[in-house]
């Protein structure tokens, strides 16, 4: 089965992909970078207002201690 796409054979040439990014190289610091980026992302979520740590208390959990006791 002969892959072509306007003059380019994947099947030959993908391999070239790898001369250049060299997972044993880049594995490990792409995962740090995704890390990195998740974790701001959730920090600044978190940080809206009313949203995260900033949420407005429901009143149905603020009752609930005091009709445990």
């Amino acid at each position: 089965m002969a892959i072509e796409f306007m003059g380019y054979k994947p099947l030959e040439n993908d391999y070239k992909f790898w001369l250049v990014v060299n997972p044993a190289t880049w594995l490990i610091p792409t995962l740090i970078a995704v890390a990195l980026t998740a974790i701001l992302i959730h920090v600044v979520a978190f940080g809206l207002e009313d949203q995260g740590w900033h949420a407005p208390v429901v009143a149905e959990e603020a009752a609930a201690p005091a009709a445990a006791e």
